[in-house]
């Protein structure tokens, strides 16, 4: 579903969803019209265009979308773009919408950000065991040869492993060129050297398919949402204590009350996590005046992120959630270092012991001087991400710490999971 502003600029990429078949060749160029045709010439003010529109990354740094196709464009020899859906975060659901509701945008945002950087072939990473899109994708690839559109770029759809770390940039050219999704902490970056050597531009599909938008629209219609600094709009994934979650987009700098009311969330939250398992959570007081922008939401150790908002509710345990979603990122760490391998190991266990009433009476300590020393010393950053989540939880949930390390499990231990991720078998009990 989508929110609208009130002056009817929203829906953008979900214009059409649920009310027309969005992911055919005939619907899409109705809503949207043919992709304007890049020129050589016109590489360049097409960047142009994509800096004046402001147009950033989905990662935590929101790296400018404009400065990685101008590094890509300006190496010399072969150039690949490889778009990124491998969407390893567990409660996101936003490029699987993208994905299968609407291939020919992330298709189209591809060949542009190809068309930008001189690149002639485009990889579609997407999660293995997602049939349904690798399905749509495939449709929509023969759809639009059939009807003769250009083939520039060559596309490959390449299936990924559903893990946490496939979704890091050198993960995912990790993955394609040998198999092994592990991320590289050395050595020259994908704008040089990435997929088979050649320079590559990777981006998010979501970010792909502004670029559709953009391209068509320009940089002065892509601002007409969203603020000064962070321009346009998002898509979020909303879950928990909802009574509609799914996938929303939103305007940058949106009240995040106001996203909560419109989704049903309950009245006053215990906490909302913004940005996902590498973010952090708020407690539920903030939810009713903080805007949903990197400056408002730095000062909070959050950021959009992956574009995931979780609702805790009355129902759960924040204790419980820790441990598990904790326990969930030590599992997936690419463990190539010791912050990754023992460091996150050791924190999942201690908030184990403390969630059942079991550690040591250091733990707590323990755990603040751990989370001061482990980020950026471990081979990628895995292990920071993970740090940022678990810190902001001691901080927001300090007082159920302190319970649960005294009286061991609560009640709401044992009710269903809100934040999901592979169940361990030590949590068994309280799914």
């Amino acid at each position: 579903m989508s929110a609208q502003t009130t002056d009817q600029l929203l829906p953008r990429l979900l214009l059409g969803v649920g009310d027309r078949p969005t992911a055919q060749l005939r619907s899409h160029l109705e809503l949207h019209g043919p992709l304007p045709e890049l020129r050589r010439s016109d590489r360049d003010q097409m960047i142009r265009v994509v800096e004046r529109a402001g147009v950033r990354g989905h990662g935590g740094a929101a790296f400018p979308v404009a400065v990685k196709l101008r590094a890509v464009a300006s190496r010399r020899g072969r150039k690949i773009v490889l778009a990124n859906g491998a969407e390893g975060e567990p409660a996101s659901k936003k490029d699987r919408v993208l994905l299968r509701e609407l291939p020919h945008l992330v298709l189209d945002g591809a060949a542009v950000a190809a068309g930008a950087v001189g690149a002639r072939e485009a990889i579609v990473a997407v999660p293995e065991d997602d049939d349904r899109s690798l399905q749509r994708l495939q449709q929509a690839l023969d759809e639009r040869a059939t009807a003769g559109l250009r083939t520039d770029p060559r596309f490959l759809l390449c299936p990924v492993p559903r893990r946490y770390i496939t979704g890091q940039e050198t993960a995912l050219i990790n993955y394609v060129n040998t198999g092994l999704p592990l991320p590289t902490f050395q050595g020259p970056r994908p704008f040089e050297h990435g997929v088979r050597q050649h320079p590559t531009l990777v981006q998010n599909v979501e970010t792909l398919a502004h670029l559709a938008l953009i391209a068509r629209g320009g940089a002065e219609w892509f601002r007409q949402v969203g603020t000064e600094e962070d321009p346009g709009s998002a898509l979020i994934t909303l879950s928990g204590a909802v009574r509609a979650p799914g996938v929303y987009e939103i305007e940058h700098g949106m009240p995040l009350a106001d996203l909560l009311a419109m989704a049903g969330a309950e009245h006053e939250p215990t906490a909302v996590l913004i940005g996902g398992y590498f973010g952090g959570w708020l407690p539920g007081e903030l939810a009713s005046r903080v805007l949903l922008a990197r400056a408002e939401l730095a000062p909070h150790g959050a950021a959009l992120g992956a574009g995931v908002i979780a609702v805790l509710g009355s129902r759960s345990c924040p204790v419980a959630e820790t441990a598990r979603v904790a326990d969930y990122l030590a599992a997936e760490g690419a463990r190539q270092c010791g912050p990754c391998l023992n460091g996150l190991a050791g924190i999942s266990e201690t908030i184990y012991l403390l969630a059942n009433g079991t550690a040591p009476a250091i733990a707590h300590w323990d755990l603040e001087r751990w989370c001061r020393e482990l980020p950026r010393r471990g081979a990628c950053a895995h292990p920071d991400g993970a740090v940022r989540f678990i810190s902001s939880a001691l901080r927001v949930f300090a007082a159920q710490f302190a319970e649960h390390a005294r009286h061991g499990r609560c009640e709401r231990c044992n009710n269903a999971p809100m934040l999901p991720a592979p169940m361990q078998p030590r949590y068994a009990a309280a799914a």
